[in-house]
């Protein structure tokens, strides 16, 4: 005989029944995905378009691929769409950012759009941090490492450390262990703050023991990424915490 007072239990399925997270993303990287997963809430789901990419950095950004991506994008309706890739914003430079954004929120029929060097700057503008450490992933160039510093510079800030991981390699995952003990051992004491770039490198896992040594702010790309998405989706409130993030704006 069943029990008519029975009530069940659904479990977790994965439904975006809050929000949906859009992710524009290069077709061989699988971090910015599963980071993403990682942070939001039961309900929040994310949803990448792969862009193929030819591995020059300023390339990414140009029509038709990615473009193309986030009109697919659209079709699902999120309710924000993250482009992942810092590095475009680097070699852009930061005047470039606004343009791009437009177009791209024009091809997804006005879902917002969040670009991540943006979202870190008025990130690190929302804690006060005006001495910043730059921590870069070991594929990117010598000439993108310096990109980041002169974008932060243009975004106001001064750079005290601007540095990729060594040694050098191409793109590959890296421990979290090694993103640990290289940041530990090269932030130098006057920066206020550390932004780890690079949306392909992944580092949330490592966040809050670096805070904890560091006594500092740290930040990487694909968490102030999905704060900034969880802003100006305007669906969802909180998320998992991880480290300092920055409070919501006024």
């Amino acid at each position: 005989m069943k029990d008519s007072h029975f009530i069940p239990h659904w479990q977790l399925d994965g439904a975006g029944s809050i929000g949906r997270i859009g992710l524009l993303t290069p077709d061989f990287d699988p971090v910015p995905e599963s980071e993403m997963w990682a942070m939001a809430p039961p309900g929040v789901s994310t949803h990448a378009s792969r862009v193929p990419w030819n591995r020059i950095t300023r390339s990414f950004a140009d029509p038709p691929h990615v473009d193309t991506a986030t009109e697919l994008l659209a079709g699902l309706t999120p309710h924000v769409i993250v482009y992942a890739f810092t590095g475009s914003s680097y070699v852009l430079s930061a005047e470039a950012d606004d343009s791009l954004r437009a177009r791209l929120e024009k091809r997804a029929r006005g879902i917002p759009v969040v670009l991540t060097a943006p979202a870190a700057s008025e990130a690190l503008r929302i804690l006060g941090v005006h001495r910043l450490a730059l921590i870069h992933p070991p594929w990117f160039s010598e000439e993108v490492n310096a990109d980041g510093r002169d974008y932060f510079g243009s975004r106001g800030m001064k750079v005290v450390y601007c540095a990729r991981m060594t040694p050098a390699r191409p793109f590959t995952e890296v421990p979290p262990a090694e993103v640990y003990a290289w940041t530990k051992a090269n932030v130098p004491q006057d920066a206020e703050g550390v932004f780890i770039g690079g949306n392909g490198l992944r580092a949330i896992g490592v966040i809050q023991a670096l805070e904890d040594t560091l006594g500092r702010p740290v930040l990487t790309a694909n968490q102030v990424a999905l704060l900034r998405g969880v802003e100006r989706a305007r669906r969802w409130k909180k998320i998992a915490s991880l480290g300092a993030a920055p409070p919501e704006p006024a």
